[in-house]
């Protein structure tokens, strides 16, 4: 309940500041570039026509070079992947140890508008979506897979969602897409402990949940940086969790996707 009034103070604070930044990021050509354009929206194509499409979400730091990376590594798998900024657009450079700032509720609904909007381009074909996160954005996707939290009423379900050591808070709905989990155990920003509870509290609902714990790996272990502390907590890269994540998240999106 704690946890849904701060979202919800949240929400009013940015409506009070500007009602547009309540709203979902606007994604259309006038906001949408190439990879690496700098545009609120990127938008990554594989060689191929894609018949399934991934949402990427940005963590606290906004987007850079580690998310572009993935976002790199999707369309190499053969997906569309639309790299969305929740961050510029609203004003903010980042939100780290300010995350209700922009609430996981409201970049859960970035994410939706950007599968609204994958589905709607006729060169595509885009017949399934994923969405993935990292920290922030992996909050926001565990509140994307709820049933009837964050997403419209037009709009499915994502049919798979990976969270990269996401904030966990209690889940206050049943699930509706298949999730997976990949955390550190020694993770002192987003504690794997939490993490376990809310797959312990979730209702399935029918869709798989999974989460895998990687043995001493701190939060970022998927980025390229040597351990170091940042904002107060320990970050950087874990070589046995960073390729055991990647494979795993390709084998995920592939069962729920295709490649």
């Amino acid at each position: 309940m704690r946890c849904l009034l701060l979202g919800a103070l949240a929400l009013a604070l940015l409506v009070a500041a500007g009602p547009l930044r309540a709203q979902p990021v606007r994604i259309d050509e006038t906001t949408i570039g190439g990879p690496r354009s700098g545009r609120p929206v990127e938008l990554y194509l594989p060689q191929t026509v894609p018949h399934a499409a991934i949402v990427v979400l940005h963590g606290c730091d906004g987007v850079g070079p580690h998310y572009r990376e993935w976002a790199d590594r999707l369309a190499g798998w053969g997906y569309a992947a639309l790299l969305i900024d929740s961050f510029n657009p609203r004003g903010f450079v980042e939100v780290c140890n300010r995350g209700r700032l922009v609430p996981p509720e409201l970049q859960a609904a970035d994410a939706f508008a950007g599968a609204a909007y994958l589905r709607t381009r006729p060169d595509l074909h885009i017949q399934r979506v994923g969405v993935i996160g990292f920290s922030h954005g992996g909050w926001a996707v565990l509140k994307a897979v709820l049933a009837g939290v964050a997403r419209p009423a037009t709009v499915p379900p994502f049919d798979a969602a990976v969270a990269y050591y996401p904030g966990c808070d209690p889940p206050a709905s049943p699930l509706e897409t298949d999730t997976l989990i990949l955390i550190g155990s020694a993770d002192d920003w987003t504690p794997a402990g939490r993490c376990e509870r809310w797959r312990s509290l979730v209702a399935a609902n029918g869709h798989a949940v999974q989460m895998i714990i990687y043995p001493g790996a701190v939060h970022a272990f998927d980025g390229r940086s040597a351990p170091h502390i940042y904002y107060g907590h320990h970050v950087g890269q874990d070589p046995v969790a960073r390729d055991g994540t990647i494979a795993q998240t390709q084998a995920f999106f592939a069962a729920r996707l295709g490649s």
